[in-house]
């Protein structure tokens, strides 16, 4: 068994909005949406035929149909055209914020893991700016073959960003309009952007099955940019746009975890001498009083409704797993074993059970237990080192990182707690370690050195469609907002 310090070294190294508002909102009944979604399905069966359409679709991981189905991607990908929306003032801003929103659009829309976009080269000559200008015709024959089409403008009204969007079934010339937004916001960047997310999270879950999209969530992690001695707690959009920090205490701070309604941070500190757990409001931007323990205090977890924490300490002498309420006190101890216990996760979909790893058995593995303690399993019997849980939200699958040999190196894999099936994400690209769900299903976060350093990257959870969100310093320990 290694030493205590040898085991601590392990724990951490292994461990302004705008005032954009919607003004207009309206939807197709439930029974005309269901037939759409009918259409849609079809459509994808038939498009799927020819092989000139086969690209988009081709590209997707080709992992097994129960894991494309668990993560929320196993409907046919939707044909989706994305227009650029033109400025129709002649406002000098109104430009560049019109180019920044198709821009975050686009992407947005490419990230969500659902669509095949299709290619601007396919487009029809007349891109349409009113409803009146759409040629149907010229949508759903090839090569554009749309199914669904995104179009719109933006105009600056009183010194507002005003922006027009929708969503037509051009495969339903009789009845095509799916969505029609209007937002107005603050003539700034941020305002375009978030009025480009909001509207791309609309479409999202019009067309996803009603999962709403992830846009305006943001990424919690681990900076070391600014002193590579002292690793700070940061935040960033889903995106990678907009990159702060959150502390500033010239201290370590590790392992930060988003409460349930995304108004708290709970982490690891140094700053105090000691590895305590600090809770951070980002609300008032203060630190919330969280009882100090003895030893190591590290790898904090909210429970789903937000009423309790546990985490690991080595108060008791080894680290343990124990449960406390989100105040910090009436602690429960959970796990009794020679050895780490470390990095507690709760099942989200029940708030019943709680994963951590455990070195017990010799090497790191994930086990899970009741949220009292009892029932205890070992999830990962392959052998190798297991570490690094997060539980999906429909509570399905645990991803986690895995090493199968002392000379290997890790990657991202996914079990499906039910049968033990499990899927290999990432190969052959360095250490790739920490996943973490998206609220979505559909989406990790993780870290990986695959471009020399360690940095955070994001994922479609059959390991497709991989982007890097930070490139300044070393990047690590993300955590996707709920």
């Amino acid at each position: 068994m290694p030493a205590l310090h040898e085991k601590r070294h392990y724990i951490l190294q292994s461990s302004n909005t705008s005032k954009g508002r919607n003004i207009t909102s309206k939807r197709r009944s439930p029974s005309s949406m269901k037939r759409l979604r009918f259409r849609l399905s079809v459509f994808a069966a038939v498009m799927a035929l020819p092989a000139v359409f086969l690209a988009p679709e081709a590209t997707r991981s080709q992992t097994q149909d129960w894991l494309e189905i668990g993560i929320n991607r196993g409907q046919p990908m939707v044909r989706l055209a994305v227009t650029e929306f033109p400025a129709r003032s002649a406002d000098p801003a109104l430009a560049s914020l019109t180019q920044e929103f198709n821009q975050v659009l686009h992407n947005d829309l490419e990230n969500a893991g659902i669509f095949a976009l299709v290619s601007k080269s396919h487009f029809p000559v007349k891109v349409p700016v009113e409803p009146a200008d759409v040629d149907f015709k010229g949508w759903t024959d090839p090569p554009a073959s749309a199914q669904m089409l995104v179009f719109g403008k933006t105009e600056a009204v009183n010194q507002n960003l005003v922006i027009t969007g929708r969503l037509f079934d051009v495969q339903n010339p009789a009845n095509p309009s799916v969505l029609p937004k209007r937002y107005v916001a603050t003539l700034n960047e941020i305002s375009a952007r978030e009025s480009a997310h909001r509207f791309a999270n609309e479409i999202i879950q019009t067309l996803g099955g009603g999962v709403p999209g992830i846009n305006l969530t943001r990424i919690a992690y681990v900076s070391n940019r600014r002193n590579a001695a002292h690793p700070e707690i940061w935040v960033m959009d889903y995106d990678g746009f907009n990159q702060r920090p959150i502390t500033s205490y010239g201290s370590l701070s590790l392992t930060p975890r988003w409460s349930p309604d995304n108004t708290k941070l709970a982490f690891t500190s140094y700053i105090l001498g000691n590895p305590d757990i600090f809770v951070f409001s980002l609300e008032t931007n203060r630190r919330i009083p969280f009882p100090r323990y003895k030893g190591l205090n590290t790898t904090p977890a909210w429970s789903p409704d937000g009423k309790k924490i546990a985490f690991c300490s080595s108060m008791s002498g080894d680290p343990e797993i124990y449960l406390a309420d989100a105040s910090g006190y009436n602690l429960q101890r959970l796990s009794f074993a020679a050895g780490v216990d470390i990095s507690p996760i709760w099942n989200p979909k029940t708030g019943n059970e709680i994963a951590f790893v455990s070195d017990r058995s010799g090497s790191p593995q994930i086990y899970i237990m009741s949220s009292d303690g009892a029932n205890l399993r070992r999830l990962i019997t392959q052998g190798g080192d297991a570490s690094g849980p997060a539980w999906s939200p429909n509570g399905q699958f645990i991803a986690f990182q895995w090493r199968l040999t002392d000379t290997g190196t890790y990657d991202i894999y996914v079990v499906e707690i039910a049968t033990g099936r499990i899927v290999q994400l990432t190969h052959d690209a360095g250490r790739n370690e920490h996943p973490w769900w998206a609220a979505d299903g559909r989406h990790l976060c993780f870290e990986s050195t695959r471009t020399g350093s360690k940095q955070v990257w994001m994922m479609l959870a059959d390991g497709s469609n991989v982007k890097q969100l930070t490139k300044e310093g070393d990047n690590w320990n993300s955590s996707w907002s709920n």
